[in-house]
């Protein structure tokens, strides 16, 4: 019995408990959070001249990797072909009135870009506790799923409430200074906070009683973690490693469905560290293009750096949020099913 609560608990990863524990599950990002909120220094020893290369490293190939995984999926055009072909166009155009508009709109798409980040960031957390859960064997019913899901969003509604220049201080900013505002605002953090940690635990008791279900620790774990950077750490920190560590997260898994992918293709030739080598060096070229190079084609013109630099950034992120929500979408036919449950 003790073997089976104990293999129950641990849940069924993909690689190796460690891996998937520190990696994916987001233990290692726990440790970084600990030695931050310890340190007067938010970026723990990183000196400025090797922060961008982290960034590159972690964040702009994660969100490359999402246009990767999108164009290398077999079919991705004929299936998709808004989200591949028009909506690229779509992305530019706005983009480019943005920045010759940056006071009119630019700002606000750079509030857009702030104020969804911890939404998807918790959605991530979401669609990582339930792949494990999925792959463990705890299905949840679609009225548990919806449950589960306004619980992870909780760090998001912390993060709306409280980030200076996006959510709620970009939609209403005299809510801060308002009398009969302020005092509730600080309230509802107050509770919030409390429910990013009791909200999970509570789930998870739920489903036992309830079900017998026995969900999985990394699946709590995810959610949980998400929760601590954006409770733990002051906004700006919370930001900056949320984003690094999301873009681990993204990185590991994405690239475990990619390999899973191709190696099924009935023409592979390949081994797995072979797909997910090249996966990488794609994402990162990628990331590298965007992040780095695309902003100078737009200073060439006669913009300036500034600008061009925050709102390709901002584009970007939008365009990644709105593409993984095609490239994850869990179907009854879709590779990705095959993909939770298959040996890796």
């Amino acid at each position: 019995m003790k073997v089976a609560w104990g293999a129950a608990l641990l849940g069924r990863t993909f690689l190796h408990p460690v891996f998937d524990y520190l990696l994916i599950g987001g233990g290692l990002s726990l440790v970084c959070t600990f030695l931050v909120y310890r340190s007067a220094d938010p970026f723990i020893g990183w000196s400025p001249d090797s922060l961008p290369f982290l960034i590159l490293l972690c964040n702009s190939a994660h969100f490359a990797a999402s246009t990767v995984r999108l164009y290398a999926k077999p079919g991705a055009c004929s299936e998709h072909p808004l989200v591949t072909m028009l909506f690229p166009l779509l992305t530019i155009a706005v983009l480019v009135l943005c920045i010759a508009l940056p006071m009119q709109l630019g700002r606000h798409l750079q509030a857009l870009y702030l104020t969804w980040s911890p939404y998807h960031y918790a959605a991530q957390a979401y669609g990582l506790a339930v792949i494990y859960c999925i792959r463990s064997g705890c299905i949840m019913e679609m009225k548990e799923k919806r449950v589960f899901r306004w619980i992870c969003m909780v760090p998001f509604l912390l993060a709306f409430l409280g980030a200076p220049h996006a959510g709620l201080g970009w939609l209403y900013p005299a809510a801060y200074t308002n009398p009969l505002t302020a005092p509730v605002l600080a309230l509802l953090r107050t509770g919030l906070i409390a429910a990013a940690f009791l909200l999970p635990l509570a789930f998870v008791i739920y489903m036992y009683r309830r079900r017998r279900f026995l969900l999985p620790l990394i699946a709590l774990l995810a959610v949980l973690s998400n929760s601590v950077w954006w409770v733990v750490l002051d906004y700006l920190s919370a930001f900056f490693w949320a984003t690094i560590f999301h873009g681990i997260q993204y990185l590991v898994i994405v690239t475990l469905f990619h390999v899973g992918e191709q190696r099924s293709l009935p023409a592979n030739q390949h081994g797995p560290l072979y797909h997910a080598a090249r996966f990488y060096l794609l994402s990162l070229l990628l990331g590298y293009g965007l992040f780095f190079c695309w902003p100078y084609a737009f200073v060439l013109t006669g913009f300036g750096l500034a600008e061009s630099v925050l709102l390709v950034t901002a584009t970007i992120n939008i365009h990644h949020f709105v593409v993984d929500a095609y490239i994850w979408r869990l179907g009854r036919t879709d590779s990705n099913s095959r993909l939770v449950t298959q040996p890796v």
